[in-house]
């Protein structure tokens, strides 16, 4: 009849009303940072972008993160939490080394990762398969003689290090990626020899060098540095 509603028809929802917002899980939202980070770079994750990413507002994000730093570390914890834990040696010496080998090897899969974690004030916020290596090189620097106080800067040596070595070599590759090779093949040859004539002498040699993954020795020699300061109490390491 005129003036009915077809029954059969749904009625259109009043204007302005757009439903329940979708559910959305915390796994979506990680693997949706992860894309992110894969194809641009950590830089360009903002909560802002990540919302869109999803398509969700990024009022309903913020309920499930409180901010980027937040994100960034519950991605680094879901990725060591994949990793297999090696086996432990006896000696602490050798823990340390492992440990570090470990949480090296880790952040090359992941050079991200270093980069975000630069700053100190992150350890209280990771989780227990991140944990677990720092608690390895802290209590094998104590077990080696060391006092707590040394023990942490023997930790803070060596993740000094080791985001150096994972950086610089992150970003030498992308270099490599997006000029080529030949521009990074630079020689020494060319300096003046009465001003620098170690370096004129090394001409070519220093790519050849640099080319070379030098971190396990150089670890176990700066292993073998800190823990030769043990026992040395209120002396830094």
């Amino acid at each position: 009849m005129p003036g009915q509603r077809d029954r059969r028809q749904p009625a259109a929802p009043p204007p302005g009303r757009t439903g329940r917002p979708r559910a959305t899980s915390r796994a979506e939202i990680l693997a949706a940072a992860r894309r992110v980070i894969d194809e641009d770079g950590w830089e360009t994750l903002t909560v802002r972008r990540l919302a869109a990413e999803i398509g969700i507002g990024t009022t309903t994000l913020y309920h499930h993160v409180h901010n980027k730093d937040d994100l960034v570390v519950e991605l680094v914890n879901q990725h060591l939490d994949q990793l297999a834990r090696p086996e432990l040696p006896d000696d602490p010496r050798e823990r340390i080394v492992v440990a570090a080998t470990t949480m090296h090897d880790a952040l090359s899969d992941w050079p991200w990762a270093a980069e975000a974690l630069t700053a100190d004030g992150f350890i209280g916020r990771l989780g227990d398969s991140a944990l677990w290596i720092v608690e390895t090189i802290v209590a094998g620097a104590v077990a080696a003689g060391c006092t707590q106080e040394q023990a942490v800067d023997v930790f803070r040596s060596i993740w000094y290090y080791t985001v150096g070595e994972v950086l610089v070599r992150a970003r030498t590759d992308r270099r490599r990626a997006e000029v080529g090779a030949a521009d990074l093949a630079f020689s020494l040859r060319g300096l003046d020899p009465a001003r620098q004539p170690q370096l004129s002498a090394i001409g070519d040699l220093w790519p050849e060098r640099s080319a070379l993954d030098l971190y396990p020795q150089v670890l176990r020699i700066i292993v073998d540095g800190l823990l030769a300061e043990a026992g040395r109490p209120g002396q830094p390491v």
